[in-house]
């Protein structure tokens, strides 16, 4: 139990520096120090997609412009759907700027 307590709080510690960023230039900053450029390029292709699906495009258009297997554009839209409602709430965000 000692074990996931530690990781729960690292995880914690993690979501706590996520929230204190206001830029997109620190988002850029804190993202490239912390991630490969192929897990940052992952991201963007879930987000990309993530926004498409809440867009309605068709999986299939989804996947033909943006290169994502289909598997990932499925998974995305599970969660955009029925996940924590961390892409809804960004995506809602975002678009109301």
């Amino acid at each position: 139990m000692k074990q996931k307590q530690h990781s729960d709080g690292r995880k914690q510690d993690l979501y706590n520096a996520i929230a204190t960023i206001e830029t997109a230039e620190e988002a850029k900053a804190f993202l490239g120090d912390l991630c490969t450029p192929a897990e940052i390029e992952a991201f963007a292709d879930r987000w990309r997609a993530a926004n498409m699906i809440s867009d309605g495009t068709p999986y299939r258009q989804i996947t033909a412009e943006t290169g994502v297997s289909t598997a990932t554009v499925t998974r995305v839209a599970r969660f955009l759907n029925q996940g924590f409602g961390g892409y809804a709430a960004l995506i809602n965000k975002t678009k109301e700027k």
